[in-house]
Formats: C-alpha cells, sequence, structure tokens
C-alpha cells in the first residue's frame, strides 16, 4: 500500500487571532511530491478540538464573512459550559460541529480537483493555541 499511500503533518502558526488560514500552496507542494500525476483523493485533516477545513473562496471577502458568521453564532462569552481556557473558549470546541476538521477532495492527473474559486483553508478561531498541525493524505 506504499505506493498508494502517502501522509505528511505539517506545523503551522496560526497565531493568536481568528484566522482563514488558506493551506492551499500546501495541499498543492504534497501532490507534487507524491501524486506523479494519479488521480485519487487527498484528505485534509486537522487534528483538534478546535479548528476546521473549509473549502471557500478566499480574497474577495469570503473569508472575513466566514469568520463573522461565525462570531455571530459562536460568540466569544460565558454561555459555555466547557470553560477552560480564555473567556468564551467554550466555543471553540463548538466550531468543529460547524466546520468539519477534515474534508475529502479529488485529485485528478496530481492536482487537487477545485473549482475556480475554492481554496483549502484551516479555520481557527481558538487563540490559546498559535500553532496547529495539518495532516494530508493523498491514496491514489
Amino acid at each position: 500500500m506504499s505506493d498508494t499511500f502517502h501522509t505528511q503533518t505539517l506545523d503551522l502558526a496560526t497565531g493568536r487571532e481568528e484566522v482563514a488560514l488558506d493551506v492551499t500552496d500546501h495541499c498543492h507542494a504534497f501532490l507534487r511530491e507524491v501524486a506523479d500525476g494519479r488521480d485519487g483523493l487527498l484528505n485534509v485533516f486537522v487534528p483538534h478540538a478546535t479548528a476546521g477545513i473549509a473549502v471557500i473562496e478566499t480574497g474577495a471577502g469570503s473569508d472575513e464573512d466566514l469568520l463573522d458568521t461565525l462570531r455571530a453564532l459562536l460568540p466569544a462569552d460565558g454561555r459555555w459550559r466547557h470553560r477552560h481556557g480564555s473567556p468564551g473558549h467554550g466555543r471553540d470546541h463548538v466550531l468543529p460541529g460547524l466546520v468539519a476538521p477534515h474534508a475529502t477532495l479529488p485529485v485528478v492527473n496530481g492536482r487537487v480537483a477545485l473549482g475556480t474559486w475554492q481554496s483549502v483553508v484551516l479555520i481557527d478561531t481558538n487563540g490559546d493555541n498559535p500553532h496547529r498541525k495539518l495532516r494530508l493524505s493523498f491514496l491514489g
């Protein structure tokens, strides 16, 4: 199976502020190394209880709109039962219920088959954890 499955874990700095971090270039670089023109599937996974992966447009405001929407849906206030960390941190643990911690994407000819305006984005609202791991896995 080593010829068909490859995985790599990256360490990323997301900082202390809410962020929609575009990781599309990391996906492309990984596939250049392992896919060798093949078709298959790319799984993008963030192994954290307070982050997610979205496939959205970036650079035209959609990434900030998503963060604004999450702030409205999940305000950083005292309503959360989960109370360790910074005030309102419990909302960060609800985030993966709305923005899943993974995405599985088609790979065609060794490239992730995204739409014209789509990017792969790590969503992180947890300022308590400024470093994240990102696991990329290719099956093909």
